[in-house]
């Protein structure tokens, strides 16, 4: 029998790394998000019960490759995955995709957490956020002069200072642009994500001269092997299938 491989994922990576999988390899969503109906593989949504939750399911599925396609900014998840499989004795990838950098013309402020978000847009009137859910939590914290824009994947109800939206890249610079300027939008506030999808924004705020508030990426744990792409992880994956992990 192959090696089974458990996918971790929820990004659009993610995604197109679970779409080259067998029916019997597995790709977890911790649950947010649209279920894709499209896959060969199984799908498991959900949480595993922490690290150790996660290596008895690695055992008691037989698992031999846990690759890692999360978000940069889930370092929970990964930390979580990294202990289980030193526990399982499992292989352990992960897809470390480059942060973006700053381009000439670009104004980042950077900041750790949302304590420093909410002091650095402490002088702008409309922020938008597209820092995920995050900013869900804080609906009630608006200031009276200010009115929040967030984007992010899932439908959510906002209210007289701040608008919702619900949207998923990749985004065009042209897309982006309209919607700065609908939007009156004066600083935009993001993580540094890295990638294409969703990349747009930062030209848009350089050439509109808008600031940027960029969180910092977490530490994540170090793997056996760190992919930096979507395609470098499936030709990577596809060869350890073929010879069943063996090499």
């Amino acid at each position: 029998m192959t090696a089974r491989v458990l996918l971790l994922g929820g990004t659009g990576d993610a995604l197109a790394i679970a779409r080259t999988l067998g029916s019997q390899h597995v790709y977890s969503l911790a649950g947010l998000g649209r279920v894709p109906a499209d896959l060969a593989c199984a799908v498991r949504v959900g949480g595993f019960g922490g690290p150790q939750g996660l290596a008895r399911f690695l055992a008691d599925e037989g698992i031999a490759l846990v690759f890692d396609a999360t978000h940069p900014y889930a370092a929970q998840i990964s930390a979580n995955a990294a202990r289980a499989c030193e526990a399982a004795h499992v292989l352990y990838w992960a897809l470390r995709r480059a942060p973006w950098q700053p381009q000439p013309g670009d104004d980042w402020r950077m900041v750790g957490d949302w304590a420093g978000v909410s002091e650095a847009i402490a002088p702008f009137a409309r922020p938008l956020f597209t820092l995920g859910r995050e900013p869900l939590a804080h609906l009630d914290e608006v200031p009276p002069q200010q009115h929040w824009t967030i984007r992010c994947l899932d439908a959510h109800p906002g209210h007289a200072r701040a608008r919702v939206i619900d949207a998923r890249g990749p985004f065009t610079p042209e897309g982006e642009r309209a919607l700065f300027t609908e939007a009156r939008i004066d600083v935009v506030v993001s993580k540094n994500s890295g990638g294409a999808a969703t990349e747009a924004k930062l030209a848009v705020a350089r050439d509109m001269s808008l600031p940027v508030v960029m969180m910092r990426r977490p530490p994540l744990p170090g793997a056996q092997r760190e992919l930096a792409s979507a395609r470098e992880a499936i030709e990577a994956i596809d060869h350890a299938i073929q010879r069943s992990f063996n090499a």
